[in-house]
Formats: C-alpha cells, sequence, structure tokens
C-alpha cells in the first residue's frame, strides 16, 4: 500500500517532507515485521530516553518485543 501520494502537497516545506518519509518509512518497516506500528512507536518513544545507548537495536522493529508496563507513569 502506497504512503504519502498526495499528502506530500500538504508538508508545507521541504524539511516537512523529508520529515513525512522518515515517518512513512519507520510505519512502513513495522508493519514489512508484523509489529503494530502505534504500538511500536509509543512504545519505544516511551522508552528511548532511558534506555541504554549499546542496546538501541532492540528497538528496532525487527528486533522490538512490547513491554506491557514500560509505559506506566
Amino acid at each position: 500500500m502506497p504512503l504519502g501520494r498526495k499528502a506530500w502537497l500538504f508538508c508545507g516545506s521541504d524539511r516537512g517532507g523529508q520529515r513525512a518519509a522518515i515517518l512513512y518509512t519507520l510505519i512502513q518497516t513495522a508493519r514489512l515485521n508484523d509489529v503494530d506500528p502505534q504500538a511500536w512507536l509509543t512504545d519505544v518513544l516511551a522508552r528511548i530516553a532511558s534506555h541504554p545507548v549499546r542496546s538501541l537495536n532492540e528497538l528496532l522493529p525487527w528486533n522490538w518485543r512490547h513491554q506491557p508496563n514500560a509505559i506506566a507513569a
């Protein structure tokens, strides 16, 4: 399924288009790895600040494992 066909018209600027392309790429990569993109992004954004730099590869869609307690506030 193509993403962003006509949405590119509404990015507002070249930088906005680049950011949209990055976001579309992340979403499609998650889908290709049978990962729910919304669950993955929500979990990764909640965990990334406290996640060890040496283990960032664990947050990539093909290595990611959902941790339900990670979002507990």
